[in-house]
């Protein structure tokens, strides 16, 4: 009989998680943050980075606030684009957003 209750007692204690099943949650987490957010978003700066480089006088650009022109002189930080005939800004390199096909700039 004292087996018994002995066997009864044991039956009724749970096993704690091991450190690794405690932290394959968090895991699991940033893992899947990493590939939906970071990654994409990484790509798409190193695109940027790309595209800034590959920057020639002459070419048809759209900044990020919406303005379109040419570029009519290169710098190291900044960039002259001319906006209409003989109108031109100073802007930094970074804010160009995309280099626009040739011929844009004539049907607008």
């Amino acid at each position: 009989m004292i087996s018994t209750a002995y066997a009864q007692a044991a039956a009724g204690v749970a096993e704690q998680p091991g450190a690794l099943a405690q932290l394959m949650p968090l895991l699991v987490m940033f893992v899947v943050i990493f590939f939906l957010f970071i990654r994409p978003q990484m790509k798409r700066a190193k695109e940027h980075r790309e595209m800034l480089s590959q920057l020639q006088k002459g070419d048809e650009v759209r900044t990020q606030g919406g303005i379109v022109g040419r570029i009519a002189e290169l710098g190291e930080n900044f960039v002259r684009v001319e906006v209409a005939e003989g109108v031109n800004i100073a802007m930094e390199r970074h804010a160009i957003d995309r280099i626009l096909p040739k011929g844009t700039l004539k049907n607008l």
